[in-house]
């Protein structure tokens, strides 16, 4: 590769109009990712029919695909610091590709476990790295709009899923939940072989080996053991000995990181309140998230009937409801702080989710629609300001690792929500459960899924089931929502508290003065630290140009350029 200085003729990458096309191409991935978290959710009551999913099986399709990327997110982020971001970028997309048609072609929820955790393992890469390569295309002034874009793609991604999934599945088997991916995907690996420069940091830390294992292996059985402790009991061994070696395995993780140098998991940065707090909120946002989209939609399906696409639709008032909050959380957060904005957004979601768990058997949607909207207006008033104040809270030189430990908790966050509230729900469901007639193993199958009750119904002419399964659900539902209420009014109550509300007058008078750390910093230090979702070479536009880079494709820039 050439190093000679760049002709008259050449544009850098921050002149040249490409870059929004690439951009556009990072955010269709990203968004492909975040909706692809929730867009099974309207898809399972089928699958529980049509491949004989129980609840365990539904709890591990959505879960197998959140363990492994949060798991993964750090070692791939370090990974594509050190061998190219770009490189690792498109693989991560192929092989979230290669899940994706695995997907669609299996017919058993072992298959699609399989297939979910590829898809994971090849997203672990996709998301942090797509934030990454961004200080690269966009100079100090476009920076913060095209973080704005990529941060949008990520939130509405989660909401859009269940209607994307509905829509499919109104025409199609379930298998095209899958099949969507492919050629969204396939255009977004063509746009960064032909749009993207390659840049890489050789001195981030080095992936390490029993850092990763520990927390793959970690996650996995501490979700094992709560997903498995319904059926099997809180004491039974396997679920005791899972629990067991799991928290023993993240603790190792933690001990680990804080004797090295340069961590994989910076967790010092959990000293920081402004740090701290705004990852708690943003943390318990994904749990409480990623728990109601899963318990809701067997409910709007089974027992109110609902088709796929009606049920996607029917969520619709919560994606309304962050919409319009998220446009005013930024306002607000300038007039008030960040601390009255985010604890009020919790306690929103808290009323939303107290709200929804007074639903009964016999209530119709027009309730849903008023609890999922004010759940959705907690969401939009706590996890944009929660997000952007932990990364303002970062000092420049660790904005790469703070984001990537902040991904990393809310990624956690979710597989976690899923795996205890679904647990909740099936503890209560099968407490609550009539099977007296049933043969044993008609009563197995019912108490394994709702949708497992209402078929034994059907086949026995039992017509007592499916009225005693509505309630036994509904019932757990409102318990595992009462969860999400208690975990909302208490990180409200904290955040009231503890969440440092530095005002944005002090805040940007302090970045001018050179404080790097400061809580709640200007856009620069926001941008930086949104844009860096790898580990150590994501930390804004100077570790990007300053980085030994081999540049590729029609937006890449001249080595001498890139020195500058």
């Amino acid at each position: 590769m050439s190093s000679s200085a760049p002709s008259s003729s050449s544009a850098p990458p921050h002149a040249d109009p490409r870059r929004w096309l690439a951009l556009v191409a990072l955010c269709l991935s990203m968004l492909v990712l975040s909706f692809d978290t929730t867009i099974l959710n309207v898809a399972l009551p089928t699958m529980a029919d049509e491949i004989g999913a129980t609840t365990g099986d539904m709890q591990w399709i959505v879960d197998s695909y959140t363990v492994v990327f949060a798991a993964a997110m750090l070692p791939a982020g370090l990974l594509g610091d050190r061998f190219g971001r770009r490189r690792m970028l498109i693989a991560g997309l192929a092989v979230f590709l290669a899940g994706s048609v695995l997907g669609s072609l299996v017919g058993s929820p072992g298959g699609v476990i399989a297939a979910r955790t590829v898809m994971g393992l090849g997203g672990a890469f996709v998301m942090p790295l797509a934030l990454s390569v961004i200080p690269g295309l966009f100079g100090p002034a476009e920076r913060p709009r095209a973080v704005a874009l990529a941060s949008t793609a990520v939130a509405f991604g989660m909401p859009l899923g269940p209607i994307i999934g509905g829509a499919l599945l109104k025409s199609f088997w379930w298998g095209s939940v899958f099949l969507v991916n492919i050629p969204l995907v396939g255009i977004a690996i063509v746009a960064c072989v032909w749009l993207l420069p390659e840049t890489r940091d050789p001195a981030a830390p080095r992936v390490r080996v029993t850092s990763t294992v520990c927390a793959t292996a970690g996650l996995g059985a501490l979700v094992y053991g709560i997903i498995e402790a319904p059926g099997r009991g809180w004491g039974d061994a396997l679920v005791v000995a899972s629990l067991a070696a799991g928290a023993l395995l993240l603790a190792a993780l933690v001990l680990r990181e804080r004797r090295v140098a340069r961590p994989m998991l910076d967790m010092s940065l959990l000293r920081q309140r402004g740090f701290l707090w705004n990852s708690v909120a943003a943390t318990l946002v994904s749990f409480i998230l990623t728990g109601m989209v899963f318990v809701l939609p067997s409910y709007l399906q089974t027992t109110l009937g609902h088709d796929a696409l009606g049920t996607g639709l029917r969520l619709l008032p919560m994606m309304g409801g962050l919409m319009v909050a998220a446009r005013l959380a930024p306002a607000l957060v300038a007039k008030a702080g960040p601390r009255p904005v985010i604890a009020a957004g919790m306690l929103a979601l808290a009323a939303g989710a107290f709200l929804g768990a007074t639903t009964s058997a016999g209530d119709g949607y027009g309730r849903i629609a008023v609890w999922l909207t004010v759940a959705g207006v907690g969401l939009g008033l706590s996890v944009v300001p929660s997000m952007n104040g932990a990364l303002g809270a970062l000092p420049r030189e660790r904005a790469g690792s703070g984001s990537g430990l902040l991904q990393t908790l809310r990624q956690t966050g979710a597989a976690v929500g899923v795996a205890i509230l679904g647990s909740v729900l099936a503890a209560a469901y099968r407490g609550r459960l009539d099977t007296a007639g049933l043969s044993p193993d008609a009563a197995h199958a019912a108490r394994e899924s709702l949708v497992g009750a209402h078929a034994v119904a059907v086949r026995t002419g039992h017509g007592a089931l499916t009225a005693s399964a509505d309630a036994a659900y509904v019932h757990g539902m409102d318990v595992a929502l009462a969860v999400c209420g208690a975990a909302a009014l208490a990180a409200g109550l904290l955040l009231a508290a503890f969440l440092p509300n530095p005002r944005p007058g002090r805040a940007e008078t302090r970045a001018a003065g050179g404080s790097s750390g400061a809580a709640g910093a200007g856009p620069a230090p926001v941008a930086q630290g949104a844009a860096g979702a790898g580990t150590a070479g994501a930390q804004g536009a100077a570790d990007v140009q300053g980085a030994d880079s081999s540049p590729a494709g029609p937006l890449a820039e001249p080595r001498a350029d890139a020195r500058q």
